[in-house]
């Protein structure tokens, strides 16, 4: 039997964009990075600046599909700290003032099945978070995490690739709720420059067979990137860049004045881009 969600907050942020006329920006931090309370203050400042929706990393010591940026900042969240209890402590604190910006946690699977799964979802939910991506949870293992997250009101997103084809599409599909993530690119985090032609081709061919909202992810690092990107998607996604921004600001690996308004600038330009302005 399927489980069918009620509305999100991930729902209504995607309506909300769909009413106003224009593409979302999504913003990737990691938790903890580069340490837990300028992580915190980051996080508070995201929906200000402009982000839409927001992914939070959940720190992992072998982030296999992460490129150098962000393997780098979840090395120095766990450096600093950071472990799963914590990252889950952000969302609860930030729910404290913001009770509408959809927030959706972003990892691997090996720290959930440890914490365990069942706990996992208990505290998130509890905590205030509205979907996960798991990119190595894959549809043949629905039963592990993506149903149980689903009984609990959770959304799962899943990914899409530039290899998926129309055989592998709708198992992909199957399940998913709140967006589907496109990865623009075939390859790791930050690695390339997707193609614009190609990312639009892709889409268009994805949302013939989904009502799901596609979100664009991957290599996506410049406001006018986004923009070019943003077209026929609904929403772009930025983690890498805003992930150098924190490495760019530190000083012997440690925050200066300097780090959270690096990120936020970033982030308020790109909201600036997407929204024709």
């Amino acid at each position: 039997m399927t489980t069918v969600l009620a509305a999100t907050r991930i729902d209504r942020r995607f309506a909300e964009l769909k009413q106003s006329g224009r593409p979302g920006l999504v913003t990737f931090v990691m938790g903890g990075d580069p340490d837990f309370e300028t992580a915190r203050k980051i996080l508070h400042g995201l929906p200000a600046a402009g982000a839409d929706v927001i992914e939070i990393g959940m720190p992992f010591s072998d982030p296999m599909a992460d490129g150098p940026a962000i393997q780098a900042a979840g090395l120095r969240a766990l450096a600093a700290g950071q472990t799963m209890k914590k990252t889950l402590a952000l969302v609860t604190d930030f729910r404290k003032a913001d009770t509408v910006t959809p927030i959706v946690l972003m990892g691997y699977y090996n720290p959930i099945y440890v914490f365990p799964v069942d706990k996992f979802l208990d505290e998130a939910k509890a905590a205030g978070v509205d979907g996960l991506i798991i990119v190595d949870c894959p549809p043949e293992a629905d039963d592990e995490l993506c149903l149980p997250a689903m009984q609990r009101g959770l959304n799962f997103i899943r990914l899409a690739t530039p290899t998926t084809d129309a055989k592998r599409l709708p198992t992909v599909l199957h399940n998913t709720s709140g967006f589907l993530y496109y990865v623009s690119i075939t390859g790791i985090t930050g690695s390339a420059a997707p193609d614009p032609a190609q990312v639009r081709a892709s889409v268009a061919i994805i949302k013939k067979s989904t009502e799901l909202p596609v979100v664009v992810g991957f290599g996506v690092r410049t406001p006018a990137q986004a923009k070019v990107i943003s077209q026929g998607a609904d929403a772009v996604v930025v983690g890498s860049a805003l992930v150098a921004a924190v490495e760019a600001s530190l000083a012997d690996g440690r925050a200066t004045s300097g780090t959270v308004p690096a990120v936020l600038s970033l982030v308020h330009d790109l909201g600036q881009a997407l929204r024709g302005r």
